[in-house]
């Protein structure tokens, strides 16, 4: 099934979030209590609300506990963050991702529920979203228009067997350029080496064929 997203917060990180969501054709419920952003996006999105997000009636009426994966992105008010992250995990949102300040504010949103924190230095909103919708990656990023480097974990029905067994470039057409175990990262790799759980790949594809992998 599709999964469903909300974005609380519609600055210019929302907003690219948004953006980068609703092209993929994912199903992406915008929120912001200011009129003029909403009304910046509303074209683009078929759901898009001007409403307080930290009033636990607004989540109820959103319909938010429906939702796969909820955006925070009020980096500018860690009051709201917090209360609307509380709120997201008490109707049992099963991801809830918050755009942060700082590391403190990260730590101070782990704390009560957040399940990733972005600290917008370091990870753009549309990159975020590329993670999102790239289903099975653990990290993706565009090197150059239709070439990207992913992060993936080794699947279940690879475990025990050797890269030469799968032969993944030519089933997948992925460069595999690194092999990745807790903090431990192989650039040489022993195509005859038993793959086991916890691993992960790093690998050069195409954008457009990485559905493969996924």
């Amino acid at each position: 099934m599709k999964k469903t997203y909300a974005v609380f917060g519609l600055g210019r990180y929302g907003k690219a979030v948004v953006k980068e969501l609703v092209e993929s054709g994912a199903e992406v419920i915008a929120v912001d209590d200011n009129e003029e952003n909403v009304d910046e996006i509303i074209n683009i999105v078929p759901v898009c609300k001007c409403a307080d997000v930290t009033d636990p009636e607004v989540i109820k009426q959103l319909g938010i506990e429906n939702v796969d994966t909820v955006i925070i992105s009020m980096a500018g008010n860690l009051e709201s963050s917090v209360m609307a992250t509380v709120l997201c995990k008490d109707v049992g949102v099963p991801t809830v991702i918050v755009k942060c300040a700082s590391e403190i504010h990260g730590k101070v949103l782990e704390r009560v529920g957040a399940d990733r924190v972005v600290i917008p230095e370091k990870e753009s909103g549309k990159r975020l979203a590329k993670n999102l919708l790239s289903s099975g990656f653990v990290d993706m990023v565009e090197l150059s228009d239709g070439v990207s480097m992913v992060e993936i974990d080794v699947k279940a029905d690879w475990i025990g067997k050797s890269l030469k067994e799968l032969n993944l470039r030519k089933k997948y057409s992925v460069n595999i350029v690194a092999l990745r175990q807790h903090d431990n990262i192989m650039t040489f790799i022993d195509p005859d080496m038993p793959l086991a759980e916890g691993m992960k790949f790093i690998v050069i594809a195409d954008t457009e064929k990485l559905g493969k992998l996924s």
